[in-house]
């Protein structure tokens, strides 16, 4: 029996347009049919994501309407009568991916390309544009389905939310950046560049540390931004000067390559140096083969998309970049591009964090907001600020 409560939601509105505006309360329906294997959750934190802000500029093919939000740690307020090993008032991980736990690629842990959870394409997730039409969680409550698959259950409840700030980027960044970390092949000892000091950068960079690497190099051209990643550590690039990245790094390091690269940034990237900042959707790539030592590995959590309406050209506009693949065959590179199976990582990096061996939120600088801030939060992110906003709906973080 649904609580039938009010809600409210960050809606987008058209470019550059985000509102708090009240929505319908969840219900546990998938279409037509009860949702038994579902979740309703009251929102403990949520967060702005730099994806987010790929549709709230306008640079994707979503449509007015859509509730925002894909991040989320929430606590359970109604379980479906086949949800078997979570309660009410337990405090849950939600990945931003959806995925059903039984078609081919989720029994392979390749959940961010569930196949049964987004009539468009394989994958899903909440509140994103061509990710299955599901409500997003940047709102008081929201449905989540396949719960007893999707979730990560916290069992000690008080820890938990004293440790909330952290633990609410497990529902994407920390498992993203981690993801690109790994898939590049950072390891104890490792060099490696990052591409984009954001938060996913940030987190990425984390990672790194992490994983053992000997040097992590963070490049961006937003100071604030990169003096976040110099405060835990990290070796850092103004790619606002003229030199080649190369060059900068063989500054630091002695040689102009590193033994791993990830592209934190995505399609919106933009050229380097301070004489030129016009957009450049494959430099990053082009960079990372530059820089990339022979037999390396180039990790691509950076959001790339299949409709962008105002690229630079019609190529990019349906994602066809100008990427110089002769240069990756010939350096023998490998590439590992896709969303995050976040449920690869999410009870590992979880364990990491109650047991102080990492300081995620500080490392991206995390700032709590309250749901009437969201739209503030949205434009702060967009103007370039070293912040990740994290959302608390129902004021229940301390």
């Amino acid at each position: 029996m649904s609580l039938n409560q009010g809600n409210r939601g960050v809606v987008y509105m058209g470019p550059n347009n985000v509102e708090v505006q009240s929505i319908s309360y969840p219900e546990l329906m998938l279409g037509k049919r009860v949702c038994q294997h579902g979740v309703i959750l009251k929102v403990v934190t949520t967060n702005i994501c730099g994806s987010d802000q790929h549709m709230v500029r306008g640079r994707t093919t979503a449509e007015p309407g859509l509730v925002l939000g894909h991040e989320i740690t929430g606590q359970v307020v109604e379980c479906g009568r086949d949800v078997e090993f979570l309660e009410v008032g337990d405090i849950v991980s939600v990945p931003f991916n959806i995925a059903c736990g039984r078609c081919r690629n989720c029994k392979e842990g390749k959940t961010g390309i569930c196949l049964s959870v987004n009539p468009a394409r394989p994958g899903a997730a909440y509140g994103y544009v061509d990710m299955g039409g599901w409500v997003g969680g940047q709102s008081e409550y929201v449905m989540v389905p396949y719960a007893d698959f999707n979730l990560l259950k916290f069992h000690d409840r008080d820890r938990a939310l004293e440790k909330i700030k952290d633990l609410t980027l497990l529902s994407d960044i920390f498992p993203t950046g981690y993801h690109g970390a790994v898939t590049a092949g950072v390891q104890p000892g490792s060099t490696v560049y990052v591409a984009g000091a954001g938060p996913v950068g940030l987190a990425c960079a984390a990672s790194c540390h992490l994983l053992g690497a000997a040097c992590v190099i963070v490049g961006d051209m937003n100071p604030d931004r990169l003096a976040q990643a110099r405060s835990f550590g990290c070796e850092t690039i103004d790619l606002r000067q003229e030199a080649t990245v190369p060059e900068m790094i063989e500054q630091i390091l002695g040689v102009p390559e590193v033994d791993c690269a990830v592209d934190c940034v995505g399609f919106e990237a933009h050229s380097h140096g301070c004489s030129c900042h016009k957009e450049q959707p494959a430099i990053v790539l082009n960079t990372m083969m530059e820089v990339c030592r022979a037999g390396g590995g180039i990790g691509i959590p950076g959001l790339y998309v299949t409709g962008d309406p105002g690229a630079v050209d019609e190529d990019a506009k349906m994602g066809q970049l100008g990427v110089r693949i002769g240069l990756g065959w010939a350096k023998s590179h490998y590439f590992v591009t896709g969303q995050c199976p976040v449920m690869k990582y999410h009870h590992n990096l979880s364990q990491a964090i109650l047991w102080d061996k990492i300081d995620i939120a500080k490392a991206v600088n995390v700032e709590m907001i309250s749901l009437d801030e969201a739209p503030t939060g949205y434009a702060e992110f967009d103007g370039g600020v070293a912040k990740k906003f994290v959302i608390d709906p129902h004021g229940m973080v301390a």
